[in-house]
């Protein structure tokens, strides 16, 4: 199986696509980036605002608005403490003729809202009401509602929403949807469907509404019913729409019904897209019938519309499910001779079959094609491989694939530590943890406490001190470890959803 990995042909380097504004915050600037980690440093090493004043004047730097949006993103992806990171918000934003963007907003609320200061954030939004109102968005609102909905009950999220009408310039549908596509992704369609009736007489339902209560229902039935009100409102359904209720079809298992929308659509001249086709592909892979999925594929092209990379991976999911490998290299090697890059995505489809299998050797071939091609494994890939090298206490394996993510920058650090330093400790590699532990710590990443205390009680039993006095400094730059408050506690869930209208 592992060699059948090195015979498909390699694709050429595959490159994510990134739009214009997101570009802004990936690309490689090397000045740039030194600024930016510098200014991340004094924010986590100050001890008061004062003193993040006077370290920032020192280093001549200017706080520009590309500065500060990069290093709120750093402060964000690092979990470092929030405090100092409002101090570093407030301070620039205290600047004569200063403004922050949209951007900066909602990273900080985000960072706030992740460890529940929403008092915090509170005091943002009035303050940024006062000095610019524009900046405050629906997108803003999907933030706050987002961290809210985690950890506390829907009616306390309903109420958080109910605070923006004071504050957003524009409390419109748009504002609604956000609340209603927050509900959909923290709570349960059922909590979405409750309030959709309580408040939907303050706004004006539109497509969107309706597209966002389509997409994520199993139950057929549930969806049939807002499709059937979408039409009684006079809303036009258009391709989202459709898409969403085949989707729904199709996780149902009514593959039947799904192709009857599909015609369905095409009488009244909305035309299928890939998306349409890659839901079919699944559908069908679900219904246990992987090789007419695959036809699917062809019959797209006949349409004029062309399978791209989720098309494939949908059909290439389906062999995989079925653990026919030999049928999905085969399309693996369609894919890129259609002149498609597999992605990781792609490759966590063979990398979840070898997991499960506790196939290392076939894992690792296939991570060393990704290399070849140039596919930068993401989180997904790592964890598999992570994992697969403790099950087998493969530690010179596990070390290599930390080397690349250091050197080439891609994973997640905090969840593939956890399990690397599982491994080192249990192997006795303490000088290797150590290395791995400031590796991280230098990429501006905290390791996890419960990673730090376990090297720290081997440090200790190996009179390591002048090493775990450096350790503890370096984790000192993080600072305390949160206290996080039970979920919904102090908030009454005994509140009737039918009271929210109100």
């Amino acid at each position: 199986m592992a060699l059948k990995i090195l015979h498909y042909q390699s694709p050429l380097r595959y490159y994510l696509s990134l739009s214009s504004s997101q570009l802004r915050f990936f690309t490689s600037e090397p000045s740039l980036d030194h600024d930016v980690d510098k200014v991340f440093r004094i924010i986590n090493d100050s001890s008061s605002i004062q003193n993040l004043k006077q370290s920032l004047n020192s280093t001549g730097i200017s706080l520009s608005n590309d500065l500060i949006d990069r290093v709120l993103k750093r402060v964000r992806f690092s979990h470092s403490n929030p405090l100092p990171a409002l101090n570093f918000f407030n301070l620039t934003g205290s600047r004569k003729g200063f403004y922050h963007t949209q951007f900066s907003l909602d990273t900080m609320l985000y960072i706030l809202g992740r460890t529940r200061k929403f008092d915090l954030i509170w005091d943002i939004l009035i303050d940024i009401k006062r000095s610019d109102r524009s900046l405050i968005s629906h997108r803003t609102l999907q933030v706050v509602l987002g961290r809210i909905a985690k950890v506390c009950s829907v009616r306390q999220t309903v109420e958080g929403f109910k605070k923006f009408r004071k504050l957003a310039p524009e409390f419109d549908t748009r504002c609604f949807n956000a609340l209603l596509r927050v509900l959909c992704q923290e709570k349960t369609m059922v909590d979405a469907r409750n309030v959709y009736h309580g408040l939907k007489g303050q706004f004006k339902p539109d497509v969107i509404t309706f597209n966002i209560l389509l997409s994520g229902w199993r139950s057929s039935e549930e969806a049939e019913g807002f499709f059937e009100e979408m039409k009684e409102l006079g809303v036009k359904p258009d391709i989202v729409t459709y898409n969403s209720l085949i989707d729904v079809y199709c996780k149902s298992g009514e593959v039947v019904k799904a192709y009857q929308l599909f015609d369905k659509m095409q009488e009244e001249e909305i035309s299928p897209d890939v998306i349409t086709y890659t839901t079919l592909i699944g559908g069908l892979g679900k219904a246990g019938q992987p090789d007419k999925a695959k036809d699917v594929l062809k019959e797209m092209r006949e349409y004029g519309c062309y399978p791209d990379a989720a098309a494939y991976n949908a059909a290439i999911r389906n062999y995989c499910i079925a653990k026919r490998l030999g049928n999905a290299f085969e399309l693996m090697n369609e894919m890129v001779s259609k002149g498609l890059n597999p992605n990781p995505t792609t490759f966590n489809l063979f990398f979840r079959v070898f997991y499960w299998s506790n196939d290392l050797k076939s894992a690792w071939s296939l991570y060393q094609q990704m290399k070849i091609d140039g596919c930068l494994p993401n989180t997904q890939s790592c964890m598999f491989l992570i994992r697969l090298c403790k099950r087998q206490e493969e530690v010179e394996m596990a070390l290599e694939l930390w080397k690349d993510m250091v050197e080439k920058d891609f994973g997640s650090y905090i969840l593939v530590s956890d399990v690397l330093f599982d491994l080192l400790c249990d192997m006795g590699k303490l000088v290797e943890a150590e290395t791995c532990f400031l590796q991280m710590i230098n990429k501006g990443q905290k390791p996890s406490n419960v990673s730090f205390r376990r090297i720290k009680v081997l440090m200790e039993l190996a009179n390591k001190h002048e090493a775990l006095k450096n350790l503890s400094e370096k984790m000192d730059i993080f600072g305390p470890p949160v206290k996080f408050r039970k979920p919904n506690e102090n908030f009454d869930d005994a509140t009737p959803l039918r009271s929210i209208a109100r």
